[in-house]
């Protein structure tokens, strides 16, 4: 295969290509979870695997998120490296235990003799009518544990490359998939070493007068309200925190450097989000003395995500919401 060959694909099939792939590069991984084998996973993500790989590869589980963890995380630590899959990210609830004070934890306590190199995928966000208990964005909750990596991939070729990279870490990663993302399609490159690091942040759209730190189904409304400011002149810079724990900052300080403003925004809902995290880590850095004004925080509304679709919208930040926040930014004096 030539290394340079790309191929149009979904957000989906990238997932599932980057799994194939280093399942076929390496026999100690398997894939757990509900309803992937014969039904194909809930969002068909896993479609066909099962007559590739096997029984004894896709393994079927109980419903039953805390056996899923459990069962991953002893697996993990004799050699075998388990990508495990929670229908939805809501029901990681069930498993904390597990994961939060078991594989995060184990390499540590260890003294670095135990490795737990597992993936928990986790389909994510809104947008679908699932309601409160199936829309739910709980990232801060996983960035606030140390031994835990947090990733979320927003372009099928990010989803190729970090799970691929996700797969071949020595530690616990969690890798949140934004549900609505699934159907989205972008070029994603073939080449079977194609890796996209963790630790990185990404910037999507260069600019000189706003920052804009945004992640998932927020990406796209903010690259679209960049456009539309653009026709004005004002030129919005996009950063795109795919690794969310640990956070490569670094970009971030440097825009907002240069632009002297900035916002921070997500899905999830703002108390205890994770942009506040990210806003008192500018505010740590030397970019708080390039400040022209107070730095914005775009989040979801502080409720249970309604079903009803109307509502539903009216509790995320959408392009609107963007374009009047860089307005209120530039207006400051």
């Amino acid at each position: 295969m030539n290394n340079n060959e790309i191929q149009n694909m979904t957000y989906r099939e990238a997932i599932r290509l980057g799994m194939i792939e280093e399942m076929q590069r390496d026999d100690n991984v398997i894939f757990m979870g509900e309803d992937i084998g014969v039904y194909g996973g809930a969002f068909g993500l896993s479609q066909g695997m099962l007559e590739e790989f096997g029984e004894e590869r896709i393994l079927d589980t109980p419903i039953s998120e805390a056996a899923i963890v459990g069962t991953a995380v002893g697996a993990a630590t004799t050699g075998l490296r388990p990508i495990c899959e929670i229908m939805f990210m809501d029901f990681v609830t069930f498993a904390m235990d597990a994961l939060v004070n078991q594989g995060a934890k184990m390499r540590y306590m260890f003294g670095g003799q135990t490795q737990v190199p597992m993936v928990l995928r986790l389909p994510a966000g809104s947008g679908t009518g699932a309601a409160a208990q199936h829309s739910q964005s709980l990232e801060a909750w996983l960035c606030h544990v140390p031994g835990l990596k947090v990733v979320t991939p927003s372009t099928p070729a990010q989803a190729k490359g970090l799970i691929k990279a996700a797969i071949r870490d020595n530690n616990p990663v969690c890798f949140i998939e934004h549900k609505l993302l699934y159907s989205t399609e972008g070029e994603v490159p073939l080449d079977e070493d194609f890796i996209v690091e963790i630790e990185k942040t990404m910037t999507e759209r260069p600019g000189k007068d706003v920052t804009i730190v945004t992640y998932g189904t927020l990406l796209p409304k903010a690259m679209e309200a960049a456009a539309f400011l653009a026709e004005e002149g004002i030129e919005v810079e996009i950063l795109n925190p795919i690794t969310l724990y640990p956070m490569d900052m670094k970009p971030i300080v440097d825009s907002v450097i240069k632009t002297g403003r900035v916002i921070v925004a997500h899905e999830a809902a703002k108390t205890g989000g994770l942009g506040g995290e990210i806003v008192a880590r500018i505010a740590e850095s030397e970019a708080f003395d390039y400040l022209n004004a107070p730095m914005i925080r775009l989040a979801g509304l502080d409720v249970p995500i309604p079903y009803n679709k109307e509502l539903e919208a009216a509790v995320i930040p959408q392009k609107s919401d963007f374009i009047r926040a860089v307005y209120r930014l530039l207006d400051h004096e």
